[in-house]
Order: structure tokens, then C-alpha cells, then sequence
């Protein structure tokens, strides 16, 4: 299994404004946080913005911000966003399956409990859960000069 770049990517947006979270991002930030291009991340924005994970802020001074708390946004959820549209095997692609095993096969439905688990697990994980404390993320994705402040000690920072 393999995650769409697509989803990689909302991740690591996510990720960036839950860090800094007192301040609007610009997509040539995010896509320079990212490691990706900014027409790539603009995409990427526009749909979590669309789905009401990402308030936008046009104009000289806009930018991105989350819509909502980090504790209340589902990481399944974000990845369901991204990953639904591209079926997991042939066989989940009713358009397009020319499996000549579909009728009798046994192994869609051990495919289909297996992503409803991991799915499960992804629902239990919120964007809090994933920057909370985690001080090499805070240095990596800070907008600002210095990473948060419960980070200083961590990073060798004194404190």
C-alpha cells in the first residue's frame, strides 16, 4: 500500500499550519516547508480549504491558517478525502475491472476489513496528536525564528 503524494502532501500542509498556528502561511511558505511545488500545494490547498480544513485569506496579507482546531481534525478523515477516489485494487473499481476472478475471489473482502482497520486507527489520531510535543517537527516546519518554547530544552536550547 502506498499513500497517494496527493495525501502525503495535505499531511505536511496540515502539519505546517498546526505548527504555526499564530500566523498565516503562504503557499510559497507551505510549498517551500513542503518540499514541493507551489502549484502542487496550491491544489492541495484548495481542496482541504473546500472541505473546511483550511480557512484562505486572499489579498497582500492573506494566506492559510487551520479552520479549526488541530484536536478536531480527524486524520482518517483527511486521508478518506484523498484516498477515496483512487480504488485500492481492480477489483474495488467497478468502471474499470476486468478481473475474471471477482465473482468467486475471497480476497476483496479480507482487503476491505484490512483498510476498514486501518482506517479505525487513523481515526483515532488527530493533527494535535502528531505536533503536540514533537519539538523536531516545531524546528523543521517554524515559520518564526526560533521553535515553541517548550521546545528549548529539547533542542538544546537551554530552558
Amino acid at each position: 500500500m502506498r499513500l497517494t503524494t496527493r495525501t502525503n502532501l495535505a499531511a505536511r500542509i496540515l502539519m505546517a499550519c498546526a505548527t504555526n498556528g499564530d500566523r498565516l502561511l503562504r503557499t510559497a511558505e507551505i510549498s517551500e516547508l513542503c518540499n514541493c511545488s507551489t502549484n502542487h500545494a496550491a491544489h492541495v490547498v484548495q481542496r482541504l480549504h473546500a472541505e473546511g480544513f483550511l480557512t484562505t485569506l486572499r489579498g497582500r496579507t492573506g494566506g492559510i491558517r487551520l479552520a479549526r482546531e488541530a484536536d478536531q481534525i480527524s486524520i482518517g478523515t483527511m486521508f478518506r478525502l484523498f484516498e477515496a477516489d483512487i480504488p485500492f485494487a481492480e477489483c474495488f473499481d467497478a468502471e474499470h475491472n476486468s478481473c475474471p476472478l471477482t465473482e468467486t475471489c475471497r480476497l476483496r473482502s479480507y482487503l476491505e476489513r484490512a483498510l476498514g482497520a486501518f482506517y479505525h486507527e487513523l481515526d483515532m489520531v488527530t493533527l494535535e496528536d502528531l505536533v503536540r510535543g514533537n519539538c523536531g517537527l516545531a524546528k523543521l516546519l517554524a515559520m518564526h525564528p526560533a521553535p515553541p518554547a517548550q521546545c528549548g530544552a529539547e533542542l538544546g536550547q537551554g530552558g
